[in-house]
């Protein structure tokens, strides 16, 4: 399942227009989960896909394909589709180019301010494991609350449809939607297994 066919930010003026602040809307690929079809498409970005998510607007998508979400059926025009609301994704793919561009000195403060877990979420039917960076005293099971963030991180991802492991083409990044969030437990990353056991929780390894 390929993600990657929008357009790399590797031309010098673009390089040149986020050193000085200024941030033009590029076409990248969108690949995106309800909890019953799978999205792919075209949207003008500018920043990350993230912030563009956790704005709560409909995004204009051209170029739409679908699919049932278990890829039971091979992805087919869906040319009536003009627009998605955030709120019908469950687990969005992000891909390189809609993830921010950091300086190593970003970066670097990036991992001072904020803690990595490991966790495995269950957002219903899909099961995401991978790791969340929180803020200091923040605990995992706050990626269950609703707050002005929608959208929740999870890096170095492993996402499953039931038992049914789904390629993720490579991305380093998912974004899972907090108003799907029925559960979250730290793992171990080699098994996927919550510790200690949580009632309800669905079994099962990583991938």
């Amino acid at each position: 399942m390929p993600f990657g066919f929008g357009r790399k930010k590797t031309d010098e003026p673009a390089d040149a227009n986020r050193a000085a602040g200024i941030e033009i809307p590029r076409p990248v690929g969108f690949h995106g989960y309800t909890e019953d079809w799978q999205l792919e498409g075209t949207i003008e970005l500018t920043g990350r896909l993230l912030d563009t998510l956790n704005r709560r607007e409909a995004i204009s998508v051209t170029d739409i394909r679908w699919a049932p979400a278990d890829g039971s059926t091979e992805m087919e025009a869906a040319p009536g589709i003009e627009t998605m609301d955030p709120y019908d994704l469950v687990v969005v793919i992000a891909g390189p180019d809609t993830l921010a561009a950091l300086t190593d000195d970003e970066q670097s403060a990036h991992r001072i301010h904020k803690v990595s877990y490991d966790v495995a979420i269950q957002a219903p039917p899909f099961r995401v494991v991978g790791s969340i960076q929180l803020n200091p005293g923040s605990e995992p099971e706050s990626v269950m609350q609703r707050g002005t963030h929608m959208f929740a991180a999870v890096t170095d991802p492993e996402l499953s449809l039931g038992d049914m492991p789904i390629d993720l083409g490579g991305a380093k990044v998912v974004l899972v939607n907090r108003f799907y969030v029925r559960g979250v437990a730290q793992v171990d990353l080699k098994t996927g297994e919550p510790y200690p056991p949580m009632p309800g929780f669905m079994p099962g390894a990583a991938g």
